[in-house]
This record gives C-alpha cells, structure tokens and sequence, in this order.
C-alpha cells in the first residue's frame, strides 16, 4: 500500500532553506537534545550540527566529541537540568524509556524538563512521540500519550511529531520473533517503517518553524503487512524460514490490524523497507 511521498528533490529545497534560516545574522539556533545517544539522537544529532545548529546534547554520563557541547542531566531526578537548559533557544526532547521507569522518566521527566525550559526562558520545546499513542492499548503507549499532554500543558511554547516505527525496530522485532525458528507474527498487523534520518531532517523544519502548537504525524512512504514484511527481511537475509501466522488477541491486535501504528499523513519520508533491507544487508543473503 502506497501512501504520497515527499519528492527527493523537495528536501533539497527545503534544506536549502533550512541551511540559510539557521545562519540568519550570523547567529545559529542554539538546541538542546535529550536522548541525544539514542536511536533517533545518534542521527538527530550530527544532522542539526551539519545544518548549522549549536547543538548541546544530554547524556546520564560525561561524554565528548561529535562537534557539540555534551552535559550531564538525569530527566529522573532532574539532576543537572537548569544547567541544561540555560541559554537554549529551544529543546528537541527525544529521551525515553521504555523497559523500565517508563513513567518515571517519559513522564514526570517530561515534567521536570519542560519546568526548567520555562525558568531558561527556551521558547519551542518539540517532542517526539509515536504515532498510534492514542489508539493502540499498550502500557507505553499510554506514558508517551501523557508525556504528550504534559508538553501541551507545560510553560514552553511546543509542537509534538509522532513518528511510525523505525525500520531497525522491526528489524529488532522479526529477529525476536524468531528465536523459536520460524518468523511468528499476526500476518495482518500493519506496519509504516520511516527512516530516523528523515525523522531528524522533519524535526530541523520543525524547530526553524517555531511553535506549532499542535501534534503532526510523520509516516514512511508505504504500509506494509506483517508478513510482507517478514519475506522481505527472510529473503535479504537469505533465509528459508517459514512465517507462521499467530493472531494477537483482543483490542490490540484489532487496532494492530486497523492501521493503529500508522497514518495518512503528508508529508512522508522516502525511504522504504527494501532500502532498509539493501543497506543492512547489501543484497548478499547476510544473517
């Protein structure tokens, strides 16, 4: 399934933009990034340096190079989160955790990062989100939905992106799903994987508009079925495994079929999972 694309050369024109706006006067945006060591971050990071932002990223532990300033803050104690934030123009909120203390830190750090962005004076907070936080009931979810409304309904100017699931996550999610042999899944659970490059190229257009106030989705170029998915990983890898169809239950795996973890939203990234697929495995049949 096929959704509308964003032409390749349109993000040329859009950097462009990007690129002149940023050095306005001389003067770069200074941004600070949480989860700035994540999967999103480690992309995120190097692509607002490279356009021209003065970047300051977060991390629980002292860190140097990649050309910007590391500090030292914990979103769960709010250790080290005045110094942070003070004289930053705006926050690009990336951390999160969800294995453990998921409400902890997605949530009442969210809190403890948007107050201090408010006492700095920061004028745009922009948070990423996951796109089906509304729709789909997983415990997760629920945390980045609240973490949402604590943005919407803290001191700082926001916008909020939700993204669809990274193609290194479905990655993560076929392997796990088949450490038995065969690939088990529900053949009809829905899947949009985007590009975190794309992602971060998004969140720069976002950061230079200013305050939005309001919640964008932002999807890859095609929805794909579970099982779709899983002969494309099987074959780029080589792989003879069978996929074996084994239905989730309930209200989630309603919503997982419905389309909960993906949207009609334009703009979209470009990149497909045969890119993915070509990159990681070079077409050589590599496990």
């Amino acid at each position: 399934m096929k959704v509308h694309v964003v032409p390749p050369g349109l993000w040329l024109v859009v950097w462009a933009w990007v690129g002149a706006w940023v050095r306005v006067g001389g003067v770069a945006m200074r941004v600070l990034v949480t989860g700035a060591t994540g999967r999103l971050g480690r992309v995120a990071v190097p692509r607002l340096r490279d356009e021209g932002f003065t970047v300051r990223a977060v991390s629980r532990r002292p860190r140097d190079g990649a050309g910007v300033e590391w500090v030292v803050a914990d979103l769960g104690t709010g250790a080290g989160l005045a110094e942070a934030v003070a004289g930053m123009d705006a926050v690009l909120h990336l951390a999160s955790s969800p294995g453990r203390r998921t409400h902890e830190i997605d949530v009442l750090g969210t809190r403890r990062l948007a107050v201090a962005a408010g006492h700095a004076g920061v004028r745009h907070l922009v948070y990423v989100s996951i796109v089906g936080v509304d729709r789909v009931p997983l415990g997760y979810y629920r945390h980045k939905l609240a973490a949402e409304q604590v943005v919407a309904a803290g001191p700082v100017p926001w916008s909020v992106l939700r993204a669809t699931q990274f193609p290194g996550f479905l990655a993560d999610l076929l392997r796990g799903a088949s450490r038995l042999g065969p690939v088990l899944g529900d053949p009809a659970v829905l899947a949009q994987p985007v590009d975190p490059g794309e992602v971060a190229d998004r969140l720069a257009v976002l950061l230079l508009a200013g305050p939005s106030h309001r919640t964008e989705d932002f999807g890859g170029p095609e929805v794909l079925r579970f099982d779709e998915a899983a002969r494309a990983w099987l074959a780029a890898r080589g792989s003879r495994r069978p996929v074996v169809p084994l239905r989730i239950p309930g209200r989630l795996g309603r919503e997982l079929r419905a389309g909960g973890l993906t949207t009609t939203a334009t703009p979209t990234g470009v990149r497909t999972w045969a890119d993915h697929l070509a990159d990681t495995y070079g077409g050589t049949g590599g496990r």
